[in-house]
């Protein structure tokens, strides 16, 4: 963890000099993988630290970092860099970087190296069917609110009216939502992780065909937004903890939960795309709504097919 940081504030320091900037371009692509590194190990982390019954909210409180940095964060580099210049937010967050390391450092406790798992053993988790369909949920569930997300100024102000402030304030909004979200999925995770995972993606289903059925009104879009992000985020902690689960009985939990981060990415970017695709077809600026809705269901199936299937597992296991 503290050398995927360091790299982080490498990154950072690296786009002070002009010469640097193609250089930093690839540092940029490195860095996505970093993260995902560094948020797959402290999941892990998160949930050896506390009891089984636990896991997902602390997963959950380790992902609010995340919530947190796009609630204030983001607001507050883009004010700086507006008001001062871009540079200046570039070396805070490299000093933001060097606190993590130290906090790190100092903070975590230290946990005894495990059993050495082959890289051939990791790499076999990816071919079993439990991990794949956990990690098809990670990329169709979050996808669908990025369908959304992705196109909201331009389907705000072209179809409900919106200002640039009224932009501004359903962001605030969506950061909201992230953070509620987060903070009830890890809870209800605890205590029924499938039941949370069910609701999630039908009410973020839901919510998503009524922001197209009203996307006109400005209270049917502030709701929207706060709710689809909610609703959306909290499925982020009791997925991670599906894939190191299934991941963990196929004898590899490492790597298959870093590479999870990155398929919450490659969600991201399915979504983008899906909501592109229907604008571009002439389906207006309001079909990623709907479109993100397919996707939750799609995730809302696969999360079916994971929930039946380890019931399968459950009663094929002989009494002893």
């Amino acid at each position: 963890m503290i050398v995927c940081q360091q790299f982080f504030q490498t990154q950072h320091v690296a786009q002070e000099p002009d010469g640097l900037r193609v250089i930093v371009l690839c540092l940029k692509g490195d860095g996505i993988k970093v993260i995902g590194t560094f948020f797959g190990i402290g999941s892990i982390i998160a949930a050896s630290l506390v009891a089984k019954n636990r896991q997902a909210s602390a997963i959950a409180f380790m992902f609010s970092g995340l919530t947190m940095a796009n609630l204030f964060g983001v607001p507050a580099g883009t004010w700086l860099a507006q008001v001062y210049d871009w540079r200046l937010v570039f070396w805070l967050i490299a000093g933001i970087g060097l606190v993590t390391v130290l906090s790190v450092a100092l903070l975590v406790p230290r946990i005894e190296a495990g059993k050495a798992i082959a890289l051939k053993t990791e790499l076999r988790a990816f071919m079993d069917p439990q991990v794949l369909l956990a990690m098809g949920i990670t990329i169709f569930g979050p996808a669908a609110f990025f369908t959304s997300i992705t196109y909201i100024a331009p389907m705000m102000v072209e179809e409900a009216g919106f200002s640039d402030a009224g932009i501004a304030r359903l962001m605030i909004l969506f950061g909201l939502g992230l953070a509620v979200g987060n903070w009830i999925g890890g809870r209800s995770a605890d205590r029924s992780l499938f039941g949370t995972l069910f609701v999630t993606l039908a009410a973020q289903a839901a919510v998503l065909f009524v922001f197209w059925l009203g996307v006109e009104s400005a209270v049917v879009a502030s709701a929207s937004v706060f709710l689809m992000a909610a609703f959306g985020f909290a499925t982020v902690s009791p997925i991670q903890k599906l894939v190191m689960d299934r991941a963990s009985r196929a004898g590899a939990p490492t790597m298959a939960a870093s590479v999870n981060i990155g398929m919450f990415n490659l969600g991201n970017a399915i979504g983008a795309w899906a909501g592109g695709a229907t604008i571009a077809a002439g389906f207006g600026l309001a079909s990623p709504n709907w479109a993100g809705a397919i996707l939750s269901l799609v995730a809302l199936s696969l999360a079916v097919v994971a929930w039946a299937s380890t019931g399968r597992e459950v009663s094929a296991v002989p009494a002893e």
